[in-house]
């Protein structure tokens, strides 16, 4: 029998659904009286006048939170079946179980209004489509979500309090440990933390995660992990885990809440967790933690991190000092567009500006041969910080001796748990009932492998016990070093001293960042060299390089002018060379003036010394290359290229050495042919060496 004037017989021709929801899976596992009490609603729909095979419950959204309709596939479904007119009636135990968002509530009151559908609760029945139960209901709406804005605040006020005094109990990682009296201490287990000191040992000598990782897998070390239950697995190191490590500052010492910020990815509407940078921790509390590092090195390990390779085209850092011949990698940027230079060993070390090519499909800005660059900068970097770099490299042949020494140490460490677990194994297979096969096998079995793991150890110990120290240094090197100002330089490219990677971190270590501009354009043979130093000092020069083509070269037309001078007054080809030289002349490609180049331009004007000296330049009845070319107003090296890609099927003259062509008509038309594109390819006959 109905107990409400508001339920109307259309309203009983429809079903009731009763709705139940619990907020989170642990109120789903521990409150069972709140399930109990939701459940019986049943019989509250009942008593309203619905008939038992009218009555439907939905729980499927038990375990979600209401204050956002994502991931609650029940209520959307409840929602669509309302807008249809297949509800009469939607039952709760308190009517904020449907929603705790007055945007998600209001909407679900205009489709009830809408559609005739009545809200009940264990406080009475309400009808949305009314002025009475709309003021009823949003009161309920609005007071349910002020409600959980306070219970959030209280929450989240005295989270922080416990914070900001470092005893909240955050999940600690592998390497501390909490006592029963809530206070944090290391890890018993030596290995446990002398290996997370290698990690961070090893990163700072590395300079990268990925090298770390590889180093560890050379050298078959494992890295200490826990699991669900908190016992200590000893795992192979992946990216993961290490960075995992790296990035957390406990082993620094500090207490750190509010790394993390939760958001609803847009796709799939579930909560991720995003990692915010240190200037956005909420509470940081520094010596909290007994410490693996110091918060200097830390600090330094994570803006080492943050300038590796993974993001360097992202962010535009420096990148990570890496093996390669461009020593200004990650630190030279282009001046003529502003942006990073690349490198492409491609043909040689070359620094690319392929950034306006990437994003607009614009030629490469410039491309810059790296020797003579680098060669100019290392000069400027042995002027300013000589005896630096000595203090350094003896501390870098120092550190890797100790590398090597902390890597033994690892090993037989690690040697010794697995002994230890070999002999546990053993006991136990020992202990166990011989009757009892099924267990003696299983334990046999673990024997065996705890024993096969010990061999495998012992033998990669024996190894590198045997192998000899890579960063030995001899006698001579060390007296070297007691004398190294003149003979840095010469020292700088033995590799047993400096790797190109040690060059490089060198290099950053006075030099903030190198800009790079091609004078002349795209062709022009100076590059002008501004270095920028730590604290804002800047050196500038312009350096010569090398160009394609003798005209691209500055002061080529001058140079001319001299050669065809001397030339007339019967200088020789070398004795111009030499003169032009100490005048700081240089050739395209040379540092300085060849002879051939002075040959060259002296043919090129028609002055010959003897007339032994070139090949005859007319041939009765035939055209030379460079006769045929000024005919047909083309490049000489467009014929030539032609002869010797078939283009032009020709050969040389065997007694003048020249290719030789009939000077005819018939000879000219076909060139045109060649090049109007008419013809692809063309023939030329040379009587006089065929008789």
């Amino acid at each position: 029998m109905s107990t409400s004037d508001l339920i109307q017989p259309r309203h009983l021709t429809r079903r009731a659904v009763i709705y139940v929801r619990q907020s989170s899976p642990h109120q789903v596992l521990t409150n069972t009286e709140s399930q109990r009490l939701q459940y019986a609603m049943t019989r509250r729909a009942r008593e309203l006048g619905w008939h038992e095979q009218d009555i439907l419950i939905v729980d499927d959204d038990t375990g979600h939170t209401a204050t956002t309709t994502a991931g609650r596939l029940a209520f959307q479904q409840l929602a669509a079946q309302v807008a249809l007119g297949e509800i009469g009636v939607i039952v709760a135990y308190e009517a904020t179980r449907l929603a705790r968002n007055c945007t998600h509530w209001y909407q679900l009151l205009d489709l009830c209004g809408h559609a005739g559908c009545l809200i009940a609760d264990r406080d009475g029945v309400y009808d949305p489509g009314s002025v009475n139960g709309r003021l009823l209901l949003g009161l309920k709406g609005a007071i349910s979500e002020l409600e959980m804005h306070t219970l959030r605040g209280r929450l989240i006020a005295g989270i922080l309090s416990k914070a900001e005094r470092g005893e909240l109990a955050l999940t600690l990682p592998t390497g501390l440990v909490r006592r029963d009296d809530g206070g944090v201490e290391k890890h018993p287990d030596q290995e446990v933390r002398s290996r997370i000191r290698f990690v961070f040992d090893t990163l700072l000598e590395k300079k990268s995660l990925a090298q770390v990782v590889q180093h560890f897998h050379q050298h078959h070390l494992t890295v200490p992990r826990r699991d669900r239950h908190g016992a200590i697995l000893w795992k192979r190191p992946t990216l993961a885990s290490l960075g995992s490590m790296v990035k957390n500052p406990a082993y620094a010492g500090a207490f750190v809440y509010g790394r993390t910020r939760s958001f609803r990815a847009a796709n799939t509407g579930k909560l991720r967790q995003r990692l915010l940078p240190p200037s956005q921790w909420r509470i940081v509390v520094r010596d909290h933690y007994p410490a693996y590092v110091s918060w200097e090195t830390y600090e330094r390990v994570q803006q080492m991190l943050r300038d590796n390779h993974a993001e360097y085209d992202r962010n535009k850092s420096r990148g990570v000092p890496r093996d390669g011949q461009a020593l200004l990698h990650g630190i030279v940027y282009c001046g003529e567009c502003g942006h990073k230079l690349c490198v492409q060993y491609k043909g040689g070390a070359q620094y690319l500006c392929n950034h306006l090519r990437q994003q607009h499909g614009e030629p490469v800005c410039q491309r810059l041969r790296a020797a003579p660059i680098d060669e100019q900068v290392v000069r400027w970097f042995f002027e300013a910080l000589a005896p630096a770099a000595i203090d350094l490299s003896a501390r870098t042949l120092t550190e890797a001796d100790t590398q090597r020494t902390a890597i033994l140490a690892a090993r037989r460490q690690q040697l010794q748990r697995l002994r230890y677990a070999a002999s546990r194994a053993e006991r136990q297979y020992q202990q166990v009932d011989p009757e009892n096969r099924l267990i003696a096998a299983e334990l046999e079995r673990r024997w065996e492998a705890a024993l096969r793991e010990l061999r495998t150890a012992e033998e990669h110990l024996t190894q590198a016990e045997q192998r000899a120290p890579v960063w030995g240094i001899p006698a001579d090197l060390l007296e070297a070093l007691h004398d190294i100002g003149p003979r840095l330089p010469e020292l700088w490219d033995q590799q047993r001293l400096f790797s190109s990677a040690q060059k490089k971190s060198l290099l950053r270590s006075l030099i903030d960042k190198v800009v790079l501009h091609r004078l002349g354009g795209r062709r022009g043979d100076r590059i002008r060299v501004r270095v920028v130093w730590r604290g804002g000092a800047t050196t500038t020069v312009d350096v010569a390089v090398a160009v394609g083509r003798f005209a691209d070269r500055t002061g080529a037309a001058e140079m001319e002018a001299i050669v065809l001078r001397l030339a007339r007054a019967g200088r020789t080809d070398t004795e111009i060379a030499a003169a032009l030289t100490a005048q700081g002349h240089r050739s395209a490609r040379g540092a300085t003036v060849l002879p051939s180049t002075v040959k060259t331009i002296r043919l090129r004007h028609r002055l010959l010394n003897c007339a032994s000296q070139s090949h005859p330049r007319r041939v009765a009845g035939y055209l030379t290359i460079p006769q045929l070319a000024e005919k047909l107003n083309v490049p000489r090296h467009w014929i030539s290229d032609r002869i010797h890609n078939g283009t032009i099927v020709a050969a040389k003259d065997p007694a003048t050495r020249c290719y030789l062509f009939p000077d005819k008509l018939e000879t000219l038309r076909q060139f045109r042919q060649l090049l109007d594109g008419e013809i692809t390819e063309m023939g030329c006959r040379k009587e006089h060496q065929d008789a």
